[in-house]
This record gives structure tokens, sequence and C-alpha cells, in this order.
């Protein structure tokens, strides 16, 4: 694909997807949308790579719709994606409750981890709030966005920051769609960590280093799979599931080479970190 709103860039296990239209502060459009989720099934099927950060080009990580396009669906008369019949379905086939936008993010293989270098809001907020960790620049504000432009909540975020953050403290930031702070998400736990703007991507990459030097592959697959699961059903069948799942990891060359690394006190050499076969 002729990426025009995107680009991505792999090191050391680290692929690094940049929202790209900095001049627009990265406002959302339907060519992002399609080239996303093809740069994220790209990255997914990439045995190269470990982790993937979403970040934005310039000063802004995403601030929401593209204002010329919400002005194009009241042109047409209601909403028009902007985006082809056919998409790429990074992180479908895991489970079903996965198979929506933006929620395909949790039925991926690697973790994804949003540094958030600038503004985020609406679609740009629940972008961030689906990755699994989110980092974000000092000073920066976001904003749910759709209750100032006659909107419902988007893209699953009244599912999301209730679950994240607690129903008071996501409903004010729902119902109101105020400006809240990078410090305030920290305190709330919507955020992990706040650092300076010029630091926010660094501090996301040495995050990420460590997710890679310390945890395998295939644990961090099957972990995030677990907690999104489990999300959607009863504490006896996610014991059961885990149950099941060390009784097949434990035959994983993996499970030995950690035994081994933490027996002899030094760091895991991890195998293969491509999709397993049953995935």
């Amino acid at each position: 694909m002729d990426l025009k709103t995107t680009e991505m860039e792999i090191a050391d296990g680290i692929a690094i997807l940049r929202l790209n239209r900095p001049h627009r502060m990265n406002a959302w459009t339907g060519r992002m949308h399609t080239e996303y989720r093809w740069c994220l099934q790209q990255l997914d099927d990439d045995p190269a790579v470990r982790v993937i950060i979403v970040t934005g080009a310039g000063r802004g990580f995403c601030v929401g719709g593209d204002a010329e396009a919400l002005a194009g669906h009241v042109r047409k008369g209601g909403y028009d994606s902007g985006t082809p019949e056919q998409l790429a379905q990074p992180g479908y086939g895991v489970a079903v409750q996965f198979e929506a936008s933006f929620a395909y993010q949790f039925g991926l293989n690697k973790p994804v981890l949003a540094a958030m270098n600038g503004p985020a809001a609406g679609v740009g907020l629940a972008l961030a709030c689906f990755a699994d960790l989110r980092f974000a620049a000092a000073g920066a504000r976001f904003t749910t966005a759709h209750g100032k432009l006659n909107l419902p909540a988007e893209y699953g975020l009244s599912w999301l920051l209730p679950r994240m953050i607690g129903l008071t403290r996501a409903n004010e930031l729902l119902l109101s769609s105020r400006v809240f702070t990078a410090e305030e998400a920290l305190d709330m736990g919507l955020v992990n960590e706040v650092h300076p703007a010029d630091e926010v991507l660094a501090a996301t990459r040495e995050y990420a280093r460590n997710l890679i030097s310390t945890v395998s592959p295939n644990s961090l697959r099957q972990t995030r799979w677990q907690v999104y699961k489990d999300l959607h059903r009863d504490v006896a069948s996610a014991v059961a599931d885990s149950e099941s799942l060390i009784n097949d990891m434990m035959r994983e060359a993996d499970y030995a080479e950690g035994v081994a690394a933490f027996l002899e006190k030094r760091s895991a050499h991890w195998g293969n970190p491509g999709k397993p076969q049953d995935a």
C-alpha cells in the first residue's frame, strides 16, 4: 500500500507506527483508518516485530476527526467512513468480541503502546485507549469531544473508560466532553507515565525494550488475550482457561529457557517470537 497518512519503521524488535498528518495535528480520516489497519496487519505478521508503538508526527497524537471530513458528513446528510469495503483485518480470528474497529487491537499477537506525544481527542483518544499501555507528554490535552458535536461516545469509549478509570470518573469525562491534561489522566489511571514531550517516545521505547528482554513472546501474547477475554466472562472460565494455558505453555521451549535463566540468574534468550501454530 502507498502510505500517505502513516509511516512505519522497525528497529531492534520495536515497530513505530506513526500517524503522519502533522499539518493537521494528525486528524483522523478514512484514508488514515485504512492505512492504520493495513500497517497493523503487516507489523503483526512480521516475526521481527515484538512490540508496536503508536505515536503522532509533529506536535499532536491525533486530534480526532478531520474538520473537513466532519463538514463533509453534514453536506452528505450522514456519516461516510471514507474507507473501502474491504479493509485489512488485524487481530481477527482470536475472539469474536474483538472483531470491530479498534477493538481488533485486543486480538493482535503483540503489545501496542501509545506514545501520546501531544493532544488526543475523540477517535484519537479511543485509539490510545485501545492500546495496552499509554505514555503521555507533560501538559498534553485530551478530550472525548463528542458531546460538543452532537455525537455519542465514539468507538467504544463508553465501554472502555468505566473499566479503565471507574464509572464516576468515566461519566464525568464522557458527559462533559471537557478537556483534561496528561497529569489528570495519570492521576485517574488513564495513562501509565508522563514525560516531557521530547522524551515521551524515548521513554516508551525503553519500556518496550524491557518487555522484549524480560518477557517471552508467547507470554505477552497469551496474557493480553486473557486480560481482554476475561473482561467478557466469568471468573471460573478465566481460571479454567489459565489452567489449560499453563499446561500447554509449560511444554514450550521458552518455559524451559525461562526456568534456566531464573536459576542461573541471567537474562533469558527467547525463541521465535512469531505467531504460534494454534493462534
